[in-house]
């Protein structure tokens, strides 16, 4: 308006810097102040403030009553997660109250929910949070302003289920056409079902290619977005990363000894809210020519506290120590020597150096792999050496050393 007298109306959150936003997490308090600027002095009859999350889904899909008749079905669900009302400024009288010019702040404070859902924008769905104020004036129309905040529920990855390690195995018969090529078998596992953005999954996977034509092996991670509104369902799935491996070829056997994987930055899951949800799968497959692809699909969560380094240390050697000795590529002895400290391992590890000598061929060479954190560190966490013999004509024998068996016993 030519004569308005507001200058400038804002809402400001605490904690914000330049160029970043806060963000929040159930039970935390969000506080802030609504600034309202003048240019005069100016009759304001009241400053109200509203908070609001909402988790909403919708779609519309084409349906057909006969051979010439379409309609469009429309699907829509919504659920209020937080709602939140304050009056920052009232006169006690009623009536309206005459600020003069210059800066009025209206602070302001509440406490959001135990449990949210985290903040979302898919195509079919969406969970936001916003803070709406209102200045109301006499004979003027309404000034309002609107501020979006970001909510980030923690998805702790250090729970007893999300360390479980995830394995499974598939196999198919090739065929094209009315010939049978032969059979292919895959075999895949990883460490732990949790992860977090930024970190690497290694792949140990099998493939025996039994048919009589090349297969090539891949692995991808995929979002899937499910959206639930009336009693109906619509997903939508995406590949946030992938990596290919060595094709494998007739009669062969292929080895992934880690093969690794890096998570971009993504969504964490979101698995506990009436009208969406956010899902991670890693999918192995096997493409193999003239037929359908051979597919292993093993769930995953991505979560926002990181793997606590006990953990990591347990579960890497653990799932990779078992992984090896089931398929023979490993033997452990009966004496296995005490685990370095973790320190130590991080700072000097023989197998960074090990595999920076291999070349782009060794499957430990891999550009998205680190060579920092527990990943290598846990690989060479136990170091298995045979105890020393003595003989029985040793009066002095070293501690821990067993007496040599004869063969032919």
């Amino acid at each position: 308006m030519l004569f308005d007298k507001v200058k400038a109306f804002v809402v400001e959150l605490d904690g914000a810097r330049a160029g970043t936003e806060p963000v929040f997490h159930g039970g935390q308090a969000v506080a802030g102040r609504v600034l309202l600027e003048l240019a005069g002095a100016a009759r304001v009859g009241a400053v109200r403030l509203r908070a609001r999350g909402r988790a909403r889904a919708h779609w519309t899909e084409s349906r057909s009553a006969g051979s010439s008749t379409a309609y469009t079905q429309s699907y829509s669900e919504r659920v209020e997660v937080v709602n939140h009302r304050a009056t920052l400024l009232a006169p006690d009288s009623g009536d309206a109250a005459t600020l003069p010019a210059g800066r009025h702040a209206f602070p302001f404070s509440f406490q959001l929910p135990i449990s949210l859902v985290t903040s979302f924008e898919g195509k079919h769905g969406s969970v936001r949070y916003s803070i709406k104020a209102t200045l109301h004036r006499p004979w003027v129309p309404a000034r309002r302003a609107r501020k979006v905040f970001t909510v980030i529920e923690p998805v702790d990855i250090n729970t007893p289920a999300l360390l479980e390690p995830q394995a499974g195995a598939r196999e198919k018969v090739a065929r094209s056409w009315y010939c049978t090529h032969g059979l292919v078998s895959l075999s895949a596992k990883i460490d732990r079902k949790g992860y977090t953005p930024g970190e690497v999954i290694p792949i140990f996977a099998e493939i025996d290619n039994g048919s009589t034509r090349p297969v090539q092996p891949r692995a991808s991670l995929v979002q899937t977005q499910t959206f639930m509104a009336r009693g109906a369902r619509k997903q939508k799935r995406a590949v946030v990363a992938s990596v290919d491996g060595e094709p494998v070829g007739p009669g062969r056997r292929g080895l992934w000894p880690g093969r690794a994987l890096r998570i971009p930055p993504v969504g964490p899951s979101i698995l506990h809210c009436r009208v969406l949800s956010v899902d991670y799968s890693l999918k192995v497959f096997v493409d193999i020519p003239g037929s359908s692809k051979l597919l292993l699909e093993l769930p995953l969560v991505i979560g926002t506290v990181p793997l606590h380094a006990l953990g990591s240390r347990s579960a890497s050697v653990g799932s990779r120590t078992s992984f090896l000795q089931a398929w023979g590529l490993c033997t452990l002895t009966d004496r296995p020597e005490a685990p370095p400290e973790y320190s130590e391992v991080v700072r000097e590890s023989p197998l960074v150096a090990a595999s920076s000598s291999q070349g782009p061929s060794s499957p430990l060479h891999d550009p998205g792999l680190t060579t920092e954190g527990p990943y290598f560190a846990c690989l060479q966490e136990f170091r298995y050496r045979p105890p020393p013999l003595y003989s029985e004509e040793d009066p002095n024998p070293p501690s821990g050393a067993v007496r040599p068996r004869c063969m032919t016993c």
